[in-house]
């Protein structure tokens, strides 16, 4: 079947409202980031907006990007300059009439097809609970620690031998070590490490894996992209862009 040429609307009108972002506040906004043509025949989905992402974009004449880190607001509600890398990145797209979507928290928290839930599922945590924009739960039978996180980045066995109760964050949570003492919880997974928080995990007692920022991030957005294959016929392809942090 030929691929479907679509409203760029009906895109983000759907994972506007799929997504649920009118129900999070955030540092960037969530949907339409940058406008380009009307119509969408080839999408290229990614973790983050860059020139990489993007002159990849261009060679596989794609007509819309959605990505998980998209253009962020630092601090929140003061304008963006565009000066410097942001501007190259926009020139790329305007100069190609290419559209920018960007989903972050909404595609942390999502349910069905977000980073956090479909972490749990790819660990095999079970009965999960929302916390945060991620889910805790338990694992069927409890697992040696080592054995749980041998394939992991960098890990601290601090707390029990045996992983039961499991919380999930994806990206840049590991500051949520403080909070976890309400839920049970004996081992976090996250997808970054601070100095700080170091210390906090070992006064706490709790089992540490920093699974990478990037790593823990890139579930989302391929599920986002083929529930829009899925429902639009439209051409969706996700660039994997390594990045070790």
């Amino acid at each position: 079947m030929k691929n479907m040429q679509v409203d760029r609307k009906l895109i983000v009108k759907f994972c506007e409202e799929y997504l649920k972002v009118k129900d999070f506040e955030d540092y960037c906004a969530n949907g339409m980031q940058v406008e380009g043509k009307d119509k969408v025949k080839k999408i290229v989905t990614g973790v983050s907006f860059s020139q990489e992402l993007i002159k990849t974009a261009i060679a596989k004449n794609a007509d819309m990007i959605i990505v998980h880190h998209g253009i962020f607001i630092y601090p929140i509600g003061k304008p963006p300059v565009i000066k410097g890398n942001m501007r190259n990145r926009l020139k790329l797209l305007l100069e190609n009439d290419i559209n920018l979507l960007g989903f972050h928290l909404p595609l942390d928290a999502h349910p069905v097809i977000g980073n956090n839930i479909s972490l749990c599922n790819l660990f095999g945590v079970k009965k999960v609970k929302p916390f945060a924009v991620g889910f805790y739960g338990e694992l069927e039978k409890p697992m040696d620690f080592k054995k749980f996180s041998e394939v992991k980045l960098f890990t601290m066995n601090e707390g029990a031998e045996k992983v039961k109760r499991v919380g999930i964050i994806s990206g840049g949570s590991s500051s949520r070590v403080e909070t976890l003492d309400d839920f049970g919880i004996d081992t976090f997974i996250c997808g970054d490490i601070k100095e700080d928080v170091v210390w906090s995990i070992k006064e706490t007692k709790i089992n540490f894996i920093n699974a990478g920022h990037y790593n823990t991030e890139k579930l989302g957005v391929q599920n986002l992209g083929k529930l829009i294959a899925k429902k639009f016929k439209v051409d969706v392809e996700f660039v994997d862009i390594p990045c070790e942090v």
